[in-house]
């Protein structure tokens, strides 16, 4: 791993001067206040090169300008139905803090049709906090969805290129017995920062979980209390963190409001849809996607299994 120096920081600071006036104001409002954390994960992206890093960053700025992403919480999703099936299309949530103050994000791959969370985190324990932790469900994942990977490939590049170094670890929990031959041939294709920060988990997690975050911060799919996972805290408060009404999503909801109101008292606010320019994958993602999509046919799959149960992985 790269060590980030002194000297790193301050030529990129002073590349950063030479920029346009818009991209100053939307690097204001990427970095919250937390300029030099925030060039010191551009330069982990690149290895430490600050010429590449630099490139990456002003990418990022540009497509930040050109897609009003400093404005994107101002646009609401009405009626309220609406925004539950955008929801449940993708689900994502938060369900706490780990025990270091990393906000805990679940995600909801086996079950989806297909990043507020750092500065809360940071006001909430009074210390910088860049990244978080995500879980990922791979409950109900099937072979037939795996052809569908454009869009997770799409996601997972804007976050790459646009927020990078901003995930501590991956935990996968709940993995079926199909996941094995996905991540038999998904694996050797990460590049190893990456493959590093992956931890497959048994069954549910729960147990290893609760070495790094307390039971409350513990997502849904993590508790498995009784025959299935339980759907409220022991608050009373909902814990599906994938729902409208959990706690984090009532937060989000509402300030989306808030913010929109703000604006209309300018200008109208258009509801509907809006367009965002999507970032060419990277190299690795296309093989990676072409892979899983060759696993999706019948006969990759075979393949794929027969060789999990000769080697006994």
């Amino acid at each position: 791993m790269v060590f980030i120096t002194e000297e790193m920081i301050k030529q990129f600071e002073t590349l950063l001067e030479k920029v346009d006036e818009p991209l100053k104001k939307t690097f204001q409002n990427m970095h919250n206040g937390y300029q030099r954390e925030t060039l010191g994960r551009f330069l982990k992206a690149r290895d430490g090169n600050v010429s590449n890093a630099h490139k990456m960053l002003m990418d990022c700025l540009n497509w930040r300008v050109n897609n009003e992403i400093d404005n994107i919480l101002a646009k609401p999703i009405n009626p309220s139905d609406l925004y539950r099936a955008v929801r449940d299309s993708q689900l994502t949530g938060m369900s706490g803090y780990s025990k270091e103050g990393l906000p805990v994000i679940a995600i909801g791959v086996g079950r989806s049709t297909y990043d507020k969370a750092s500065p809360s985190a940071t006001k909430k324990f009074g210390r910088y906090i860049g990244t978080c932790i995500k879980i990922l469900d791979m409950t109900g994942l099937k072979i037939s969805a795996l052809n569908q990977m454009k869009l997770l490939s799409v996601i997972s590049t804007i976050d790459d290129l646009n927020y990078p170094e901003k995930t501590e670890t991956y935990y996968i929990v709940n993995a079926p017995y199909i996941f094995s031959a996905c991540w038999k041939v998904v694996r050797p294709l990460l590049q190893e920062r990456t493959r590093k920060k992956v931890q497959v988990l048994s069954g549910s997690g729960r147990d290893e979980l609760l070495k790094i975050m307390d039971y409350d911060s513990l997502p849904h799919f993590c508790r498995r209390e009784g025959s299935g996972s339980s759907r409220h805290s022991r608050d009373g408060t909902v814990s599906d963190c994938f729902s409208l009404d959990h706690p984090y999503h009532q937060q989000l909801y509402n300030y989306v409001k808030e913010q929109a109101s703000l604006v209309r008292s300018h200008a109208p606010v258009r509801h509907g849809s809006f367009h965002m320019d999507f970032p060419e994958p990277d190299p690795d993602v296309k093989i990676i996607e072409c892979e899983l999509q060759r696993l999706g046919n019948q006969n990759g799959l075979s393949r794929a299994l027969h060789e999990l149960k000769v080697n006994g992985d």
